[in-house]
């Protein structure tokens, strides 16, 4: 057997955390999850638990470190540089020895440091929260229950104890990081305030946005009237269409526009965007008409133009904003040392085209594959405002039409695979923006608080350094 198991493993147990706490890792306010980022090296690093790698040649022994009088050994060491080495194959270039070896051993004391300090702080992690892990780890390898994992992790060469307690160190560093930052975190009132005030224009602007469709219906340069007068009747007959109810726009744009390739994938939509970026001819005859309502043909220089009002953000008289809400789920696959991002586009890919062959369901595929919280609910992310979801996610989402499935789309997270479920109108209260300001401002506060807190625990620490391979420290 190949160690393909063993490393999937280990990259998962470095993202444990975002799915044992529910982390959808996509919303911008403050809702993405996982271990907070390494302060020393820029590459990730496995747990002390972590099995040796098959290229590490056991040798004598030694301490290399103390951290509070517990030991980090040379083997230690060895292994944690060879697991690395691993990861960063073919994607990362490393640092000389000299270099590698002083930075690992770091982040192997800053993790003893941590691990420490969940033991004061009484953070334990119980028997069914490891096992809720590996049950995770189970279904993203296509495994159906733990005995058959245990019996694949034991053919890896670990034990079923030190892979359990891997995990369990992994969701204890999760839990003391997350306790460290919220400790840290708090967002007064005055700091919202002051964050309104300061978006107040854009949320002004954001009211005279809209998003409209269209079914253009070109009409060559130098035509005649006859052929204008062809191509005006076939317009109309599309805009009678439109506007009979329940028609699907996006259907009759697909199967009929002339805009380009892309505008008919998505079915006509534009975009929700300030009104004086689109033409003025496409505002003067869709102003007064409500969402849904359709207006055309109107002749542009372009050709005949059907147009749809699919979005208007709005102010609402009770203080909140009038906004459309989109449920969608997704599917997400995290890059690692087996799994490139180009592999991870056409394993997505390929999902896509099973779901719309109708030879395989979105919310059994994202319980069985997805690498996000959101994987036991199916993909569900549940409803969402605009602006909830990080920037490149959230462009895909507003393409999409109720029921449509995109292309894999790469964002800062990982590959995703999303669909729309559905979307309606909903009012976002004052206290609903005061909450959503005090998440982007408690995230904007994370790193930070948590470097600190880093400093703190590390300075209190006593850390004897003995003779390591490679370099000393």
């Amino acid at each position: 057997m190949t160690n393909k198991l063993s490393l999937a493993i280990l990259a998962f147990c470095m993202a444990c955390a975002a799915t044992v706490a529910h982390a959808q890792g996509l919303r911008s306010g403050g809702l993405g999850g996982g271990a907070a980022p390494s302060t020393t090296t820029g590459f990730g690093l496995p747990s002390l638990g972590a099995p040796p790698a098959a290229n590490v040649t056991r040798e004598a022994d030694y301490i290399v470190a103390l951290v509070n009088s517990e030991p980090i050994t040379r083997n230690q060491l060895e292994q944690a540089v060879a697991r690395v080495r691993q990861q960063a194959e073919g994607q990362q270039q490393l640092p000389p020895d000299r270099v590698l070896y002083p930075q690992v051993l770091e982040q192997l004391i800053n993790t003893r440091v941590e691990l420490q300090s969940a033991k004061d702080m009484g953070i334990t992690i119980n028997d069914a929260m490891v096992d809720q892990v590996a049950l995770n780890i189970a279904r993203q390898n296509n495994i159906n229950d733990l005995t058959e994992l245990r019996r694949r992790v034991e053919g890896d060469g670990m034990t079923w104890s030190g892979f359990r307690a891997n995990l369990r160190e992994q969701l204890t560093l999760s839990r003391v990081r997350e306790q460290a930052q919220s400790s840290r975190t708090q967002v007064s009132e005055r700091e919202i305030d002051d964050y309104l005030a300061a978006h107040r224009q854009e949320q002004q602007a954001a009211a005279n946005q809209v998003n409209l469709a269209q079914i253009l219906v070109a009409v060559p340069e130098n035509a005649s009237a006859d052929q204008v007068a062809r191509l005006q009747a076939k317009a109309q007959g599309l805009a009678d269409q439109a506007r009979q109810p329940n028609a699907d726009f996006a259907a009759l744009a697909r199967a009929n526009s002339d805009g380009s390739a892309v505008d008919r994938e998505q079915g006509g939509a534009m975009g929700l965007r300030p009104a004086d970026r689109y033409p003025d001819l496409f505002i003067d005859n869709t102003r007064s008409l409500p969402v849904g309502g359709v207006a055309g043909p109107v002749r542009s220089g372009a050709g005949f133009h059907i147009l749809k009002v699919l979005e208007r953000p709005s102010a609402n008289v009770s203080g909140g904003v009038v906004v459309t809400q989109t449920h969608a789920r997704h599917i997400l696959l995290r890059p690692d040392a087996q799994l490139t991002e180009a592999q991870a586009v056409t394993r997505l890919g390929q999902m896509r085209d099973a779901i719309l062959a109708g030879r395989a369901d979105f919310a059994t595929l994202a319980r069985q594959q997805s690498q996000d919280g959101s994987a036991a609910e199916g993909g569900d992310l549940g409803w969402a405002n605009p602006g909830q979801f990080v920037p490149e996610f959230e462009q895909a989402l507003n393409r999409l039409d109720a029921g449509q499935i995109s292309e894999p789309l790469v964002s800062r997270f990982g590959v995703h695979l999303i669909q729309v479920i559905e979307r309606r109108q909903g009012t976002v209260s004052e206290r609903e923006q005061r909450e959503s300001v005090r998440a982007i401002l408690r995230e904007q506060k994370a790193d930070e608080s948590y470097s600190e807190w880093m400093r703190e625990i590390r300075s209190r620490a006593f850390v004897e350094y003995r003779n390591a391979p490679g370099s000393a420290p």
